[in-house]
Order: structure tokens, then C-alpha cells, then sequence
């Protein structure tokens, strides 16, 4: 996925600075099908990273209460899905921005 949205922005980044035989109605509908699905991918990853987020404070709140190595153990997995999870929707939010900004100047050269 991350290597997938990167192609296309720098695709995209490349049109727009060239701008040469460019039909930009085209690459208009296609920007849009592509915020769209990355829009959907991101809001995806914002529900589990929200879920994952809340049963890792749920258990570190139990944890407090009830200290054992198991417990200790599973808050340390949920920790470490917790964080590649939010630097991955880091980098979807920032990268769907920027076709938010691409999308303007695409709508300004079709003018």
C-alpha cells in the first residue's frame, strides 16, 4: 500500500510539472477514484488503530489492578501493534493531504 500511494503522488508531482499533452479531465476522474479509495483505506486504518489504541489502555488500566507476567506480556504485544499502526496511519493522512493538494492544482490546469 505505501509503495503504491508514493508511485502515485510522484506520478501525479510529474504531470504537474511537465503539463505538457496532459488530458487533465482524465487524470481528474482517476485523482478522484484514487482519493476516494485511499480515503476508504484510510478511515479503515483510523478504526482499528482506535480499537487496538483502547483495548491497549483498557488493559493497562486492568494491568495496574492485576499485575502478572501474562498480562505484563499481552500489553506488550498490543503495544507493539499500537505503534506501527499509528505511524501507518501517519502516513496515510499526510499522503492523502497531498492529493488533496494535487487535486487543486489539477483542477487549476484544467482552467
Amino acid at each position: 500500500m505505501k509503495l503504491s500511494i508514493e508511485k502515485y503522488i510522484k506520478k501525479i508531482d510529474r504531470m504537474l510539472e511537465n503539463k505538457k499533452n496532459v488530458d487533465w479531465h482524465n487524470v481528474m476522474h482517476e485523482h478522484k477514484d484514487k482519493i476516494a479509495f485511499y480515503q476508504h483505506e484510510r478511515l479503515i486504518h483510523l478504526l482499528v488503530t482506535m480499537l487496538v489504541a483502547i483495548l491497549t489502555i483498557l488493559l493497562f488500566l486492568y494491568s495496574l489492578d492485576n499485575i502478572s507476567i501474562g498480562i505484563f506480556a499481552i500489553l506488550l504485544i498490543f503495544v507493539m501493534l499500537l505503534v506501527p499502526y499509528l505511524l501507518h496511519y501517519y502516513f496515510l493522512e499526510n499522503n492523502v493531504q497531498k492529493m488533496y493538494e494535487q487535486y487543486d492544482k489539477i483542477k487549476k490546469n484544467m482552467k
